[in-house]
């Protein structure tokens, strides 16, 4: 199976896992009457709406190269991801908004209607779903080394999280009666400023790659001992790398003795080019400048 096929197998099962937990809590909010629940619900919408994003962009970006990108469609992936990112902060700022005006009601001495058990019982079904579906989805995107699907993953796992805090602040609620009913939107409250941490992680990473950023220094320094470790190469220089999608994008200058003849020093750039794919991907793009010198 493909790459594009397998992240669209992984995330499916984790949109099938959305629309059942979408229902559930909504029912369950609305019946339960917990306004953290309810947040919860609009946090698993935005899961839904998140995943066919990542269905979108990926297809896209698994393009081939054509005559409009010389470099592919990779960006479109990274895309996504902030995309992701910018739908969690405004879920997030509506969710902390809702909640705070019934903690204010409440603070002037309106009377919250207690939750339900019924909402109980979603948040704890909720954080073993999502729990399950934020490791299946994690595991692949770093198999795949796919930027978008494991912005999803961290989307689950912000959802499960959340469902532990709209747990704590239901049971709360319901176990110790009205008195403490404004335990359920002070959890809502906690479950907006959670997200909006997980959202301006993913806006950050996402535009730190759109933005052309270099790769880690871990990485180049290993760009520059494969390059250091071909014979006749004396001195690897001016390297610049980039994140393309899923992709990197590697150039370098290398120094070579002038004396030997241009297919030798040919051999030696497409040897450390090779060795370059061969740890980084077939499809990683290297450009090499060779430069005589008299050593």
């Amino acid at each position: 199976m493909d790459r594009e096929k397998q992240i669209f197998k992984v995330t499916l099962a984790g949109g099938a896992v959305n629309v059942v937990l979408l229902a559930f809590k909504f029912i369950a909010g609305i019946l339960g009457h917990s306004a953290a629940m309810i947040a919860d619900a609009v946090h698993s919408l935005s899961d839904f709406v998140t995943d066919l994003i990542v269905l979108i962009f990926v297809h896209i970006s698994g393009k081939p190269q054509d005559k409009s990108h010389d470099y592919g469609h990779g960006k479109y992936e990274t895309l996504a991801l902030t995309i992701i990112g910018i739908a969690l902060v405004i879920v997030a700022v509506g969710i902390f908004h809702n909640g705070a005006l019934r903690i204010a009601a409440w603070w002037r001495g309106d009377e919250l209607q207690a939750p339900g058990m019924l909402a109980l019982w979603a948040a704890l079904v909720s954080i073993i779903l999502k729990e399950l579906t934020y490791r299946y989805t994690i595991r692949n995107a770093r198999n795949l080394d796919s930027p978008a699907l494991e912005a999803n993953a961290w989307h689950h796992r912000s959802d499960a999280l959340s469902s532990i805090g709209t747990a704590v602040g239901i049971g709360g609620a319901v176990l110790l009666g009205k008195r403490w009913a404004v335990l359920d939107p002070l959890a809502s409250v906690v479950v907006g400023a959670f997200i909006v941490k997980v959202a301006v992680e993913l806006i950050i990473q996402g535009m730190r790659d759109l933005l052309e950023h270099s790769l880690p220094d871990d990485i180049e320094d290993e760009i520059m001992q494969i390059a250091q470790s071909e014979p006749d190469v004396i001195e690897p220089h001016d390297l610049r790398t980039r994140r393309i999608g899923n992709l990197y994008a590697i150039e370098l200058h290398i120094l070579m003795n002038g004396d030997i003849t241009l297919a030798r020093a040919h051999d030696h750039a497409d040897a450390i080019e090779c060795r370059l794919k061969k740890r980084f991907g077939e499809n990683t793009h290297v450009a090499i400048h060779m430069e005589p010198t008299d050593q």
